[in-house]
This record gives C-alpha cells, structure tokens and sequence, in this order.
C-alpha cells in the first residue's frame, strides 16, 4: 500500500469480493539520511507510510512496515548510479517490482501467511499454452505491464491485480463513492521515489558520481562546444544542453569512457535493430514458431513490430538482436525493451545498443 488511490481502491475491491487482507507499506530509502525530504510525496515516503497505515485502519485490517532499505539499495540504487557512471539510463522501477515488490515482498507474504500478494498495478494475467503470462490492462493509458517484464510465472501465481480491468476514471469513481473524495482527486507523482525534485544529477553526485566538464562532438568527432558532464544528459535529449548550434541538435550517442556527448540531426536517431541483454522470455517454443513480436523501447511509447533473432540465445543472459519492422527513434541503452505477442507480454532485456 502507497497511500494512494490505485492501491486504496484495489483494497476495497479485494474487500468486498470477500479477501482478508494484510496491509504491508515498505521504506526503501532513509528520506533525511539521502537529502530526500523535498521528495516526501513519492510512493515510499514517510508520508504515503502514514498515509497507507490510515487507510488500512479505516478500511480495518491489519498493517505493517517493512525495512527493505539494505536491498533496495544493493538492488535499485547501486544500479542506478552504476548505469549513470556508464553513460546509461536506467529504469529503477523495473528493478524495484523484480527485487523489492514481488521479491522481499513475497518473502513477508509468507511470513503473514498470505497465500497472494495484490497490488494497485494496472495489468492482468492471463494463462496461453500451459503458461501465465502479463496482459495490458483495460485502460491501455495506464497500462503498466511494461515496469513488470521482470516477474516470473511463480510470481503471477501468486499475484492479484484487481484494477486490470477497471480504467482510471472507473477507480476514481469508486473511491468518491467509498467516501474517499480528497482521494479520488489526488494528483499521481512521476518522479524517481528515491529522487529529490526530481534532479538526479545532484543524487549522483552525493553518491559520489564525479560530473566534469568534457566535449560536445559531432557524428564525425569534430569538437562542438563543452558539456556539463555526461551524466546530465540522455540519448534523444534536445532541451538543455546550454549550446547554440543554429539548428536543433540532439543526444545520439554518449560515451563515459572519453566523457564525450555525440549531437546530431533527428534522423540520426532512427534505428532499425538494437540488442538486448539479460533476455528473459517465457515460452520459446511458442515464439521460434513465429518470431514477429511487438516491441515497446520505452514506457510511453506505442509496441512496434520486430522480429527476434534466434540464433545466438543459449541461456537467460545471452544478447539477442531484436530487428524492427520499421525504424525507430530514440534507442536508448539501459532502458527495458518489453516484448509482446498477441497482446500477452511474452518477454524482454535491457537494451545495450
């Protein structure tokens, strides 16, 4: 439980269909220890703690907080500032659903003798060919699946998702009509809970990421002007490089080793392949059967048809090569690349280039 709408509705849903429940809220980072204070609205705050201990106590069942600072720094946090230090971006929420909620979460489940864990996530499970796979949700805007790619078959076992079917709208209404009205109007934050404002460029540096000055080079390594330090920007990035060029210019490449930003044309970022590490994918026999899949590069944007190539997968973190049927833009290394097939997610990886 967050405090917020999505999971304070799920309660109530799982309530009335007739589930005892466990409230379970976790602290995942000190918020005075690492300067977060100006962040206290993120999803584990002091005050969403607070806030979901109310709720649970208005609702009447039982809460508990638990401590998963030491693994959620081993696991999200030391990764992103290793992916920043390497030149990549990275996607801490992927990483906190796989290590923190359907990881050290499961465990307590277990210890409160819970037979499910439910979340307030927009997806839906659904089971193709002896297999449980992620479906996108009703409300396709909200769809969260793509944060998910990392769960198992054992997690979706023993998961619930009670708004997969239900649209935004629809779960707002419901907690106006179960006297939560303040609620139903709340805001949803989209920082990085761990995050002060937002500025993750002062957090690398207050753990010790060292950010200097280094060149801004075109396509061919001609020197362009300075950069602030290759861990303010990322690929596709236009606004704020604090360069005038005469012309729009954007992030294409960025290489930590030499401290160097590549600018170039738009088009310069039109990719037709991309390859993916750390590859897990649920029912190969079903995918070599017809390799034409649906991928999404990002959370926001649409799945585009590609092609997966076969050929060079061993075990679970062997690369693959991933070709799209048409190009797109804005490849970003770090970032999740998710796959789909018939509208069930049958897959991903980490993009590396």
């Amino acid at each position: 439980m967050s405090g917020g709408i999505d999971s304070t509705v799920a309660a109530i849903l799982l309530l009335e269909q007739g589930y005892e429940l466990v409230g379970a809220t976790f602290r995942t980072f000190d918020s005075i220890t690492e300067s977060c204070l100006a962040n206290e609205k993120g999803c584990c705050s002091v005050e969403s703690i607070i806030e979901a201990q109310r709720m649970a106590a208005t609702l009447g069942f039982e809460h508990h907080i638990l401590d998963f600072r030491d693994t959620f720094r081993k696991h999200v946090i030391a990764n992103f500032v290793s992916e920043y230090a390497n030149g990549r971006t990275p996607n801490p929420c992927v990483l906190c659903n796989s290590h923190i909620k359907w990881g050290k979460l499961m465990e307590a489940a277990e210890q409160y003798g819970c037979d499910y864990i439910a979340t307030g996530h927009y997806a839906q499970i659904a089971e193709h060919r002896g297999h449980l796979y992620l479906k996108n949700a009703v409300d396709t805007h909200k769809d969260q699946t793509y944060f998910l790619w990392m769960l198992t078959e054992e997690n979706l076992r023993k998961t619930i998702f009670p708004l997969g079917g239900l649209t935004k709208t629809e779960v707002r209404q419901i907690a106006f009509n179960h006297g939560f009205e303040q609620l139903s109007k709340k805001s949803e934050s989209q920082e990085i809970c761990f995050v002060p404002n937002n500025d993750y460029r002062t957090f690398l540096a207050e753990q010790g990421v060292v950010i200097s000055q280094g060149d801004y080079v075109d396509k061919q390594g001609k020197i362009l002007g300075k950069h602030q330090g290759y861990c303010h920007y990322t690929i596709g990035q236009r606004k704020g490089l604090g360069i005038a060029l005469g012309a729009p210019k954007f992030v294409t490449k960025i290489d930590a080793n030499n401290n160097r930003v590549t600018l170039g044309e738009h088009d310069d970022l039109l990719v037709s392949c991309a390859t993916i590490s750390d590859v897990r994918l649920r029912d190969l026999t079903w995918l070599t059967e017809s390799p034409n899949l649906q991928a999404r590069i990002r959370y926001k944007s649409p799945a585009v048809d590609a092609t997966l190539d076969f050929r060079h997968i061993a075990n679970e973190n062997s690369k693959m090569l991933l070709t799209f049927d048409t190009p797109v833009w804005g490849v970003t290394p770090g970032q999740s690349l998710v796959l789909y097939k018939e509208g069930l997610l049958v897959g991903g990886g980490i993009i590396t280039c």
